[in-house]
């Protein structure tokens, strides 16, 4: 599983000109799942974007997670972070089949939810327009 987390002032997504989901202060989330992932590797992400200390404390140093300035996640389902780029054009058969990966999509989202926070989120499959106001910026690429 890979996310890319973006520290935001605020995000949101829309589908067909209409808003989806939206947050003020917090992560936009782009989450990829592979086809090796499983309900554990779900339940880690979510323990280790929900505990990242990416915010600044009054010393100006990044030391608080998400839970201390009362942040909101923003999801969207990202395939393409499972993209082979050995070529020019971009092959994506490393990403999970929808099968796997709604469930999984869904598992991270119920599990930062049981977290305590604000959870909204794109449309998994959908065309999907986002915008976010990057606060930093501060972007983090992780993996489990």
């Amino acid at each position: 599983m890979r996310a890319v987390v973006t520290r935001v002032k605020n995000a949101r997504v829309e589908i067909e000109n209409r808003v989806n989901g939206q947050i003020e202060k917090g992560f936009l989330v782009l989450l990829g799942v592979g086809p090796d992932d499983t309900e554990a590797a779900a339940d880690k992400m979510a323990d280790k974007v929900c505990g990242l200390r990416i915010f600044e404390d009054e010393n100006e140093k990044m030391n608080l997670n998400l839970a201390a300035v009362g942040g909101s996640l923003l999801v969207v389902s990202q395939f393409t972070l499972y993209a082979d780029t050995s070529s020019r054009r971009p092959g994506f058969s490393g990403a999970a089949r929808p099968g796997l990966a709604i469930p999984l999509y869904e598992r991270f989202m119920d599990q930062c939810r049981t977290r305590g926070f604000t959870v909204e989120h794109g449309e998994f499959g959908a065309d999907m327009q986002v915008f976010s106001q990057n606060d930093g910026p501060v972007t983090i690429l992780l993996e489990v």
